[in-house]
């Protein structure tokens, strides 16, 4: 994050090997890393870093999975958050459950009972975190329990500030690099990342009965929930898809200038995120705006080439 997809990729220069916990809540979680739309963790990070992103990510992950009704079969996260096998599939409960363990891993003294937030304590306490990101990936989750049409693009953003820029703002927690500037670049990026994603994935969020394309949009290209269930995109919905594109191509654009504030391996690190949604954008324009088939994926080449692109243009 639907946070979805925590840190933002498609593909990755180098991706990272996930380490994972002795455990399998962890294993299913963490495995999942590889398959991102961009780095989580690249190879290329001091040790320490890729931890603590990995921690983050085994967090955001499992909110989203417990959001999307994705967990592993057999209950084995319901247990790890203390409810009987009776909850495993109540996705509220769990939620709950997810904000109660949270909690212990800001208490001194107490043990989380989840792997992963067993893993995130450590994070949470080199950094001093602040709970409040954590929090916010937990209420955009619950609110795709209750909210599953957006009638404006301002109700989306609100929805991304939530979902996706909390993960952002971890990033710059973690590594150090926070300034009020650099929040509002990524938060930006983030918005846009969640954009790109919301378009790749209209045909999946449709099968939750979930819309995150704009009431308003659809109704000014002619664009009816019946048109988006449809197998391939007639030329409304290929219309509304490459209005939406452009609006995250500029809010890539505008906090793309994060990447050049920064030094060192952070700066790549960086540039892939912006990479991974300009990659991803232009998968989408090849397959000529028509993503009801599947998502159309960046090939490694087009993503390798945006990262370099983008180190060009920010300097």
């Amino acid at each position: 994050m639907r946070a979805r997809r925590l840190l933002p990729g498609g593909g990755s220069p180098g991706q990272s090997p996930v380490t994972p916990a002795d455990d399998a809540p962890s294993r299913a979680v963490l495995g999942q890393a590889a398959d991102e739309n961009f780095p989580v963790a690249p190879f290329f990070l001091p040790r320490a870093w890729r931890a603590d992103l990995m921690a983050l990510y085994g967090y955001a992950r499992l909110v989203d999975d417990i959001g999307d009704g994705d967990l592993a079969p057999g209950g084995a996260d319901a247990a790890a958050l203390g409810l009987g096998p009776d909850e495993a599939d109540d996705t509220l409960a769990l939620l709950d459950a997810l904000e109660a363990d949270l909690e212990r891993v800001f208490t001194p003294g107490a043990t989380p009972g989840h792997p992963l937030l067993r893993r995130l304590r450590p994070t949470v306490r080199r950094h001093r975190l602040s709970p409040q990101p954590f929090h916010g990936l937990l209420q955009a989750n619950r609110q795709d329990q209750k909210v599953r049409r957006y009638e404006t693009y301002a109700e989306l953003e609100g929805y991304c500030e939530l979902s996706a820029n909390p993960v952002g703002r971890l990033v710059l927690a973690v590594t150090g690099t926070e300034s009020p500037e650099r929040i509002r670049r990524s938060d930006a990026i983030c918005t846009a990342l969640q954009i790109v994603e919301h378009i790749q994935d209209v045909a999946e969020d449709l099968g939750r009965d979930r819309i995150y394309l704009p009431a308003e949009d659809m109704r000014r290209f002619g664009v009816t929930e019946a048109d988006l269930a449809r197998p391939r995109a007639g030329e409304p919905v290929r219309a509304l898809l490459g209005y939406e594109a452009d609006r995250a191509a500029r809010l890539l654009d505008e906090g793309a200038p994060l990447v050049a504030s920064v030094r060192g391996r952070l700066r790549l690190l960086l540039a892939g995120f912006v990479a991974g949604g300009r990659a991803a954008l232009a998968a989408v324009a090849a397959a000529g705006h028509d993503v009801l088939p599947g998502p159309p994926k960046p090939t490694r080449r087009r993503l390798l080439r945006e990262v370099g692109s983008t180190l060009r243009r920010e300097g």
